[in-house]
């Protein structure tokens, strides 16, 4: 019989296993369409994982003033910022539809990241995507006009440029969260989406559905 080597590996350890289910430090959670998932100042003590549904991210400015950053969908992180020294939630997370989240305490998420090649490596390129997500909206915002970044933001909620197949009905969203994401007015998002419209970029049926043709605006100079 040949011996088993001390040093070989009892299991293989799967990232996507570890974030579908439930252990030590990882409890599921379900929010209800607009609910609360946590609120600017509260302890940072955890990080979300995104299973099902979609999740605003928001911030309110010492005036009062709120401004959505993103809008996140199944198979992203949020409240990471709580690994890198983050006391307090800089911002406030709500459920934009129905979601099942995974909660990570902040102590099973770094020793898994400490273990776990895998993970790390998942989580890393998951950062550096945000990052380089982070730039684009930056030179969108210097660069492009309303126009374009109303339709750039209608197409990432619709997940166009991404693997896999789009979806092309987004969840409800108002246009005075697509204004604070654009960075402009209500009345200026509800010109350019009846502008869409009768152009046949998007179209309401039940839901608002965003075509590959939108592509055009953000690709027009």
């Amino acid at each position: 019989m040949t011996p088993v080597s001390g040093t070989r590996k009892t299991r293989d350890f799967d990232p996507h296993a570890f974030l579908a289910t439930i252990g030590e430090g990882r409890k599921s959670l379900t929010f209800a369409k607009k609910q609360g998932i946590f609120t600017q100042g509260d302890a940072a003590d955890a990080v979300f994982y995104i299973q099902k549904g979609r999740v605003r991210l928001s911030v309110v400015s010492k005036t009062g003033k709120e401004a959505t950053i993103g809008i996140l969908g199944e198979q992203n992180f949020f409240g990471e910022g709580s690994l890198a020294g983050q006391a307090l939630r800089m911002g406030s997370a709500a459920a934009v539809t129905d979601c099942q989240l995974l909660r990570i305490e902040k102590k099973a998420m770094m020793n898994a990241l400490h273990r776990e090649h895998a993970f790390s490596d998942l989580f890393v390129a998951y950062l550096l995507a945000r990052n380089i997500r982070y730039e684009e909206d930056l030179v969108d915002q210097l660069f492009n006009s309303s126009e374009k970044r109303l339709a750039r933001v209608l197409l990432m909620l619709a997940h166009f440029g991404k693997e896999g197949v789009p979806e092309t009905v987004v969840p409800k969203i108002s246009q005075e969260t697509l204004a604070e994401m654009v960075g402009t007015t209500r009345s200026r998002v509800s010109f350019f989406m009846n502008r869409f419209r009768k152009l046949g970029f998007i179209h309401y049926n039940g839901g608002l559905e965003v075509h590959s043709s939108l592509l055009n605006v953000v690709l027009h100079d």
